[in-house]
């Protein structure tokens, strides 16, 4: 229902501002339309509503981080933890491996002194029982010169792994 050109003003500012209230309610109109064809031809109009209490919530939860956002707040951040893992049960048999060092200084020959000691504990499988093998190395420093000496570990069937040989044996063979 347009109107006849007799009947519009002659003044190009009205004109204007009646195209411009036309335009806009003809897109008010379309969104109308592209949302009643949604809800009835749509996923479901359930989940429309849904969605829309959805993006309601999302705006006020924006509008309340935005008012908090404007209070200068005092941050802090947690540490992370690095992971770590959990310790072998205390009830399985522990078996302690002495791994010693030479006792003499590789570079001076001075006598060396026990300044502490690394522990790695693996879990071993003996046939119907599991035990813990504690490779103990102790780390010894040189008096004269300063020296930090330790004896290498021994080779592991996964390096830095907690399972024996007798526990990986025992897997592969289960299967």
């Amino acid at each position: 229902m347009s109107p006849d050109a007799a009947s519009l003003p002659d003044d190009i500012a009205v004109l204007k501002a009646m195209l411009v209230a036309a335009g806009a309610e003809l897109e008010q109109l379309r969104m109308q339309i592209a949302r009643l064809r949604r809800m009835a031809f749509g996923r479901s109009s359930e989940k429309l509503t849904h969605q829309a209490d959805q993006l309601e919530l999302g705006l006020e939860e924006r509008e309340a981080e935005a008012a908090t956002a404007a209070m200068p707040v005092a941050t802090w951040r947690r540490e992370t933890a690095k992971p770590y893992r959990q310790p072998l049960p205390d009830h399985l048999p522990r078996t302690e491996v002495v791994h010693d060092a030479p006792c003499v200084c590789p570079d001076c020959g001075g006598a060396m002194r026990r300044m502490g000691e690394d522990v790695t504990e693996q879990l071993d499988y003996v046939p119907a029982s599991f035990r813990v093998v504690r490779h103990v190395r102790p780390r010894l420093s040189c008096r004269s010169c300063e020296r930090i000496v330790q004896a290498p570990l021994p080779s592991l069937p996964i390096e830095r792994g907690r399972p024996g040989a007798g526990l990986l044996a025992h897997v592969l063979v289960s299967k």
